[in-house]
């Protein structure tokens, strides 16, 4: 009965006719007005986006647990999964986003007229065999620890041992695990539900932070490098490697997962908080859940075109102040460096950060001026994060789809 009285309320009726991603652009809207007028709330608008994210934080760990194990438990021989030319999209992916994002360094140079003295707490790794050392040590870390951490290289890995195992198991376990995903998904769509507000949270509290933006105007032509190089690997680069892999037009796909999973990843700065986001965006793709249930969590843990970006161009900055005379061969070895340090790079906000100390150490930067620079990428932070976050995020969905045939648009359910 309750029900039905909700389902004849004119207010709900007409917010439900309203599509989801225009209710999360006008919670976005009423985020930045509310700042606008009364920005002197510490409590209530801040805690909603808190609580956003956290809510996605909780949830996605198990999810993404929860759907490997049943994907790969459930899968038959013949089932195609696509996995080989979604890797291989997301590598050529960093590849030319690093390459790209050098050549806009050498056209645009930037320079830093002071390095900020930031970041003396922070323990940057020391070379590539760390990063590789880190990774397979989060791999073997305790599958238990891994769910409470947030911890998805070591969930991934034991996954896959488990759904590995379990394919040899009883069919009515493989339905229970089956019926455990749904049910899993099903609260996941219950938080994303509460994404308009959750947006309106985090404009709030971005638009009221201290200092707010005026933090970028020091650091404006470094910034605008950055963003226009990854609005350039979104637009065009991506759309150029869905197009060899389809043979069809890419943009309807690239837009819709722009609006649908980038505006999201753009405010919550974290590609392990918008798993459960380019889950259901998959979902809604009709893209198979063998293959989005392992290519999601994978992208975000590997796919950091957007990442390998931002260590080149902050690199680059740093050659230039110090006047570092640079061959090809050397920039093109820092290339190579960025691509495999952003596929160790954590997904959590600001983390392509922490490994610009590794690429500046082959121009022979030291580690104290390397890490100045990390201070300055903090500060541009409001933006640079986010964008990279946004552009790493949503390809994930981009070539899980492009490699599955998929290029249209969501389409509305009837």
């Amino acid at each position: 009965m309750s029900e039905q009285n909700s389902a004849r309320h004119p207010l709900l009726q007409a917010f439900n006719k309203v599509p989801f991603i225009m209710q999360v652009v006008l919670g976005l809207i009423l985020g930045i007005i509310i700042a606008f007028i009364y920005p002197y709330d510490t409590t209530v608008l801040p805690a909603l986006g808190s609580l956003f994210v956290s809510g996605l934080k909780a949830i996605a760990p198990l999810l993404v647990l929860v759907l490997v194990v049943a994907a790969i438990a459930g899968h038959r021989k013949g089932t195609k999964t696509n996995m080989r030319p979604i890797l291989a999209m997301y590598f050529i992916s960093m590849a030319l986003a690093s390459m790209l994002a050098l050549v806009m360094s050498y056209a645009f140079p930037s320079t830093f007229t002071e390095l900020a003295s930031a970041a003396d707490d922070i323990t940057p790794p020391h070379g590539i065999s760390e990063v590789l050392l880190n990774f397979v040590r989060q791999a073997v870390d305790n599958p238990v620890n891994a769910l409470l951490s947030g911890n998805y290289v070591g969930i991934l890995f034991w996954g896959v041992i488990f759904g590995l195992i379990l394919r040899s198991a009883h069919e009515n376990t493989k339905l229970v695990l089956d019926d455990l995903a749904k049910t899993v998904g099903g609260a996941v769509r219950v938080v994303i539900r509460f994404a308009p507000l959750g947006v309106m949270g985090l404009v709030y509290s971005s638009c009221t932070a201290e200092g707010g933006f005026s933090n970028l105007l020091n650091y404006v032509h470094v910034l605008a490098v950055l963003v226009v190089t990854m609005l350039l690997v979104a637009l065009v680069i991506n759309p150029i490697i869905v197009f060899v892999r389809t043979r069809k037009n890419p943009y309807p796909l690239i837009f819709t997962c722009i609006s649908q999973s980038a505006i999201t990843a753009f405010f919550t700065r974290s590609s392990a908080a918008n798993i459960p986001v380019n889950l259901e965006l998959c979902e809604k793709l009709k893209v198979p859940r063998e293959t989005y249930s392992i290519s999601i969590p994978l992208g975000c843990t590997i796919n950091m075109c957007g990442a390998a970006v931002t260590i080149v161009v902050m690199t680059m900055a740093a050659v230039h102040t110090l006047g570092i005379e640079t061959d090809f061969l050397s920039a093109l070895l820092m290339c190579i460096a960025a691509v495999l340090c952003a596929c160790g790079t954590s997904g959590i906000a600001g983390g392509s950060l922490m490994l610009i100390p590794l690429a500046c150490s082959i121009f022979g930067i030291s580690n104290d001026i390397a890490m100045q620079v990390v201070g300055i990428g903090f500060i541009i932070g409001v933006l640079q994060d986010s964008t990279e976050t946004a552009l790493n995020s949503s390809s994930d969905v981009v070539f899980t789809a492009a490699a599955c045939g998929i290029t249209s648009a969501v389409q509305d359910d009837k």
